[in-house]
């Protein structure tokens, strides 16, 4: 069964009800008539995590959900600025609008490209004329540490500082293993710190190679970890026992029956 998809006029209905809602819980609400840019930030960012969660697990019903608790915290924002005089909602809306435009002449002027990777470059290439001093402004200095070095490796590349071949960099992580396992039969623990920096930062970098997300990876096999675990928990449960009371060798036979679940 198909389903007509809302118009235009539909979708601008459906916003302009939740521009309303959050005039009147702004004037009306003594919760959200106390919040501050600075009191949301944290609330934005729990906010984004759940969507990524929803994302993962393909729960497209929780991603509608979560998208709507992202738009509103971008409409209360827009609102608190609407109310300091700084902006409002149109100038958020006219800023990513004219922000797109500049960085899509391929689209909306003569630039001609040939495919993704030149769209990227070209990108980059606007932000500086733009008058950013370094590509890697654009990092967020809050991003965790492994999103920070995808995004920062992916910057640097769209300028041209890159492997060539994925084994290039997969010899530069077999070298900086290397160099960990030295500094971890010397013992030095400032080195060992700082090798096994280097030795995820070459791994988020195979990974960009390898056409995968590190971060999804990462928490892809943490969910996985976490199911397998928690069944584990439940079989011993199950027998009267906790998991201090099992030898490995027990544990080991439950950890393999929950790797052939699906």
């Amino acid at each position: 069964m198909t389903t007509t998809p809302p118009s235009r006029k539909e979708q601008l209905a459906a916003f302009d009800r939740l521009l309303t809602i959050m005039d009147e819980l702004r004037e009306q609400c003594p919760w959200d008539r106390k919040q501050t840019m600075e009191s949301l930030r944290h609330l934005t960012i729990e906010e984004t995590y759940e969507l990524g969660d929803a994302i993962l697990d393909n729960d497209l019903e929780e991603v509608k959900k979560e998208l709507g608790d992202v738009l509103l915290h971008i409409v209360f924002y827009a609102k608190i600025g609407s109310e300091t005089g700084d902006f409002d909602i149109a100038d958020v809306a006219n800023s990513i609008c004219d922000k797109l435009i500049a960085r899509h002449p391929h689209i909306y002027a003569d630039v001609k490209v040939s495919d993704e990777e030149e769209v990227k470059k070209n990108w980059e290439a606007l932000k500086l004329k733009e008058g950013k001093k370094s590509v890697l402004e654009g990092v967020p200095r809050s991003l965790p540490a492994l999103v920070k070095a995808n995004r920062i490796q992916d910057k640097v590349a769209g300028v041209g500082f890159d492997w060539e071949e994925p084994q290039q960099v997969f010899e530069k992580l077999k070298e900086e293993l290397e160099e960990l396992q030295h500094e971890v039969s010397e013992a030095h623990t400032d080195k060992i710190e700082q090798e096994f920096g280097d030795v995820l930062f070459s791994m988020i970098n195979y990974a960009r190679f390898l056409n995968v997300n590190p971060e999804n990876a990462l928490e892809r096999t943490n969910k996985k970890f976490t199911k397998r675990f928690q069944y584990l928990e439940a079989q011993a449960k199950a027998k009267g026992m906790s998991l201090k009371d099992m030898t490995l060798a027990e544990m080991d036979i439950h950890w393999e029956a929950a790797k052939k679940l699906p």
